[in-house]
């Protein structure tokens, strides 16, 4: 059924991908947790480069450490921008 592979999609979100073969059950699907999830059916993808990779690790980590903005805070100057 071949393997899953980390992605990252708009939102930072994490992206499963995953290959069907229109009849069992992935067990890619089986390991997320109860929640709405969005499936879309894609030709291919393009796996992010290892400097992709390593960038978003540190922007996550940046985060983690308490080095983000609030989501206030982005909305604020979202703002502003629109206003121009």
């Amino acid at each position: 059924m071949g393997g899953v592979r980390r992605c990252y999609a708009e939102g930072m979100s994490s992206v499963r991908t995953l290959h069907w073969n229109g009849t069992d059950f992935p067990d890619e699907l089986r390991s997320l947790p109860a929640g709405t999830y969005v499936v879309e059916s894609v030709d291919s993808s393009s796996p992010l480069t290892s400097e992709e990779e390593a960038g978003l690790e540190a922007a996550l980590a940046s985060l983690r450490a308490g080095k983000g903005r609030t989501l206030e805070q982005v909305r604020q100057t979202i703002d502003v921008a629109l206003r121009r």
